[in-house]
């Protein structure tokens, strides 16, 4: 078994070989490591390594794991602590906003109006202006969460009325097979609608985050624009 600081390093050559293919520079992707199948010894292990991006799918196990994460800290290394942002990436429901609100920096999964008011009652309440990303659903799954592409910018131009909240991009998951080209075709749609709702002036300046792209396909979607990656498994257990 490989450990976490060499799967580490294989997947940061991995974006940097993306980046290089698609004439980026690293600096312009953030990697958000997933901590849902990681022991709180590996997800230490991940911040001793420097990587202070994580994130978490469930409410009640982002919140337990970021406390778990202060007590342990505090105390030793509060500068780690201070630098660590926590994004919500899976599916959030209303009745769960407040609790998860206080925790994180970033939520990735905003898809319809109604969510996005309850958090932005909530960010009211607490005098906080969290950013959220717009989940958009390119692969047409009806498994899948996501506003569907042609339902997204009249939804964004909603969302950018409600002034406690900060729309800061567009978020995406590939579809689950292993037909590069179907995930292309889906990463390059999110891409194509990301740079219309700017380019359109839809959004405020604000809006500059892409986030897709999982531990399966991350390469790809580095090379169709991707500015945060959403990987845990590949570190954790790959």
């Amino acid at each position: 078994m490989l450990k976490i600081s060499e799967r580490i390093k294989r997947v940061e050559e991995n974006i940097n070989s993306a980046c290089s293919r698609s004439g980026r520079d690293r600096s312009d992707v953030k990697l958000v490591v997933v901590t849902k199948s990681a022991s709180f010894e590996a997800i230490l292990e991940v911040l001793r390594l420097g990587i202070t991006e994580l994130g978490e799918n469930r409410v009640q196990q982002l919140k337990k794991v970021s406390l778990q994460v202060e007590e342990s800290l505090k105390d030793s290394d509060p500068v780690t602590l201070r630098k660590i942002n926590w994004h919500m990436i899976g599916h959030l429901q209303r009745n769960k906003v407040r609790q998860v609100l206080p925790s994180v920096s970033m939520i990735h999964s905003v898809d319809t109006l109604r969510l996005a008011e309850e958090i932005n009652a909530g960010a009211k309440k607490m005098n906080i202006h969290p950013k959220i990303l717009l989940q958009v659903n390119t692969s047409n799954e009806s498994q899948k969460y996501g506003v569907p592409v042609g339902a997204a910018i009249h939804l964004a131009e909603q969302l950018e009325t409600l002034p406690n909240i900060d729309l800061a991009g567009l978020m995406t998951m590939g579809p689950l097979t292993l037909d590069k080209n179907v995930v292309r075709s889906c990463f390059s749609r999110a891409a194509e609608l990301f740079m219309e709702m700017r380019g359109e002036k839809i959004v405020s300046p604000k809006f500059t985050q892409l986030s897709m792209g999982m531990s399966s396909d991350y390469e790809i979607a580095v090379e169709e624009g991707a500015t945060i990656l959403r990987i845990g498994s590949a570190i954790f257990s790959g």
